[in-house]
């Protein structure tokens, strides 16, 4: 079964398909950073702007790639939620729009499922396994057990880490995406430069939760007190240490994870899956088995979202045409999560 799936959740215009929720057939991503760039940030306006520019010839080109008309198509899938709302609306009314006129099947996806299972597309990955999903939005840390059913272990308290390294790269005018930028840094810089705190999450509810709003501000507005004796004060040594500290502060709730429910597989997602660090200090844990998605599928992508609504057609479930775009989802709690944060409706 091949399934066309749209993402544009955010900045990147995306279509791919996927064959069999598995195979990917073509992949292409049209990325807005250097629209954004000037401002340091996402501008939802020209995000949902340039999202209507790019769909139809990003589709196209989807097409094209897979060397399939879209006759040979099976059913279409896009993204409704969690994202800038306008432009999540102009992939998913899109989407909706050629489901009907071609008379196919639609799913609407979530965003995040998405990102779960953009590992599973070149891995045979059994489930449940401990899930890592950590993007500009969210920090979460679960048990996976199917594609559509996470069990909330922990999330952040206040900010996701991918808005602490936008927000710190922010202030000290690096450039955006933080999260890039700070990694190819830190690779000249020092971590043992600033010896930054880390959260004080030890205990009860909270042992698997993170924080980055503490850190955020020690390393915008404090960073002297943090200076270790014998180094300078750069950008380098700033992000090195910021950085060494923010995975940390994820690997060491998600190994608390891994210990007390016994599972040794960890499957992670996301944007910031694609941090140099984060990955080489999972590594270092021989104990687990750590799947990362390639850096391609760590972004936003249609063959993420193309994957998950396949499983939801095998089993025989669609979404109607009256399904809406959704900005926010309900806050994650522990425990299973609800249709309502990771459904479809």
């Amino acid at each position: 079964m091949k399934v066309l799936g749209i993402e544009s959740s955010c900045d990147e215009t995306a279509c791919a398909i996927v064959e069999d929720g598995r195979k990917i057939l073509s992949n292409v991503v049209a990325t807005q950073i250097p629209f954004h760039q000037i401002y340091k940030g996402v501008v939802p306006e020209i995000a949902s702007r340039k999202h209507a520019e790019w769909i139809l010839p990003v589709v196209r080109q989807s097409l094209e790639e897979s060397h399939l008309t879209l006759d040979e198509v099976d059913a279409i899938a896009a993204t409704n939620r969690p994202g800038l709302m306008g432009a999540l609306l102009v992939g998913l009314t899109f989407g909706k729009t050629l489901a009907w006129a071609s008379g196919k099947p639609f799913i609407a996806v979530n965003h995040m499922l998405g990102h779960m299972y953009a590992a599973h597309l070149e891995n045979d990955i059994p489930y449940p396994y401990i899930g890592l999903l950590v993007s500009g939005g969210h920090s979460i840390i679960s048990k996976v057990n199917g594609f559509d059913d996470l069990e909330i272990l922990g999330t952040t308290i206040d900010d996701s880490v991918g808005e602490a390294f936008d927000k710190v790269a922010k202030y000290y005018d690096l450039g955006y995406p933080g999260g890039v930028i700070i990694d190819k840094l830190a690779k000249n810089g020092n971590p043992e430069a600033f010896s930054f705190p880390l959260p004080k999450l030890d205990k009860g509810d909270h042992r698997y939760d993170v924080s980055f709003s503490g850190l955020k501000t020690a390393v915008i507005h404090q960073a002297d007190m943090f200076l270790n004796s014998g180094f300078e004060k750069s950008v380098e040594n700033i992000a090195a240490s910021f950085q060494e500290t923010a995975c940390r502060t994820l690997v060491s709730r998600l190994l608390r994870a891994v210990e007390d429910t016994g599972l040794k597989t960890v499957v992670a997602g996301g944007g910031v899956a694609a941090n140099s660090r984060l990955r080489a200090m999972l590594a270092e844990h021989n104990e687990i088995n750590c799947i990362f998605p390639p850096l391609k599928l760590c972004g936003d992508n249609g063959a993420m979202i193309a994957g998950v609504a396949y499983h939801f057609l095998e089993r025989g479930e669609t979404s109607p045409l009256n399904t809406t775009a959704c900005a926010r989802i309900p806050q994650f709690k522990r425990g299973l999560a609800n249709l309502e944060a990771f459904g479809r409706r």
